[in-house]
């Protein structure tokens, strides 16, 4: 199932219940389809959301509002049924907004362009904190709910750990080679692994984020954005179009699930009962893949750079350590001292909802 967008689209978000798909576009539109089995998606509604790109897209509330955030520094709260504006936050951010990852029932996060990440709570209308953990864009973020920690990756080559009940950067990578793109927890929390633009994907050892443990040279291209599909295995996404099946410790390519373009893959998502793979490219495409079929093809390993197979977990995974996030950081310095709750009044987000 495919359908195609009149620009190009920058994220997509499945509805938690229903058969419905979100994508956000360059153009600051916000899409919703409806998708079943053996049909083409059928677009809902096209609504102007934004004055400028609309680059992430989340439902909340039970999926009664989806959340955008935009190269605008604004969020904005749109009725799921009419796509209307329910609220808005014209100063989200002072930069633009480039992620949006929902955390509870309650809370979401936003990450922009210059490293800033904020935490929203849905019951009190406003923003419980604030972390400068990084001094490029935010290009990931995955939440660990048993720790209540945001991980965070950033184009200046860090991977931070902030902890929500601390309200403070607990840890903080040193600076890598290549940016970080994509984030994912693997082996049962025991491993965080990050995607890079050289194609490698870096792997961390909870509690240990100065450095990463092993370094998997599986793919040719950049690695942009990925799924956990279990603890074992994940989903790539990756600029040469290709949808990969990816083995973790053992490290290797398991198999290409799919080919969605020629172009870089900007978004994967999973439907809300994993039926369905959803990815969105620079072709304008959004596609959604029958999952079980793609995991049941047997397609051969054709890619010309795997890396070392059958790699060994020879990691002392320890109990989470917290460290200071300005060590090991050498001359350059990075905005941790601002990883506080913001002291200007924010603005009543949420107060229509």
């Amino acid at each position: 199932m495919e359908a195609l967008h009149e620009e190009m689209p920058f994220d997509l978000a499945f509805h938690p219940s229903s058969p419905l798909v979100a994508t956000s576009l360059i153009t600051g539109e916000l899409y919703l389809f409806r998708y079943a089995a053996e049909s083409q998606p059928e677009r809902l509604f096209a609504a102007k959301s934004h004055k400028e790109s609309c680059r992430a897209v989340r439902f909340v509330e039970s999926g009664n509002v989806i959340l955008t955030g935009s190269a605008d520094c604004s969020i904005l709260a749109s009725d799921v049924e009419t796509g209307k504006p329910i609220a808005r936050l014209e100063d989200a951010h002072e930069n633009g907004i480039n992620r949006l990852v929902c955390l509870t029932e309650t809370t979401v996060a936003s990450g922009d362009d210059e490293g800033c990440i904020k935490v929203w709570d849905t019951r009190e209308r406003s923003c419980c904190n604030t972390f400068h953990c990084h001094e490029d864009y935010i290009s990931d973020m995955t939440y660990v709910s048993d720790s209540t920690q945001i991980l965070a990756t950033s184009g200046d080559g860090t991977l931070s750990v902030s902890n929500l009940r601390r309200n403070k950067v607990k840890s903080q990578s040193e600076f890598s080679e290549d940016e970080l793109l994509s984030v994912v927890v693997m082996k049962n929390g025991k491993k965080v692994v990050c995607g890079t633009p050289s194609g490698a994907l870096l792997l961390y050892s909870w509690g240990f984020f100065k450095d990463c443990s092993d370094r998997f040279l599986g793919h040719a291209q950049s690695v942009d954005t990925m799924l956990k599909l279990d603890e074992e295995t994940l989903i790539s996404g990756a600029s040469d179009g290709v949808i990969r099946l990816v083995g973790i410790l053992p490290n290797r390519i398991i198999q290409p699930l799919a080919e969605h373009s020629e172009y870089p893959i900007e978004a994967l998502a999973f439907s809300n009962d994993r039926n369905y793979l959803g990815s969105i490219s620079h072709d304008k495409m959004l596609k959604l893949w029958d999952l079980q079929d793609l995991l049941n093809r047997q397609q051969l390993v054709q890619d010309d750079k795997l890396g070392e197979q059958d790699s060994d977990d020879s990691d002392d995974d320890g109990m989470d350590v917290d460290m200071d996030p300005n060590s090991s950081k050498g001359s350059r310095s990075t905005k941790t001292s601002k990883g506080q709750s913001s002291d200007r009044p924010t603005s009543d987000f949420f107060a229509d909802l």
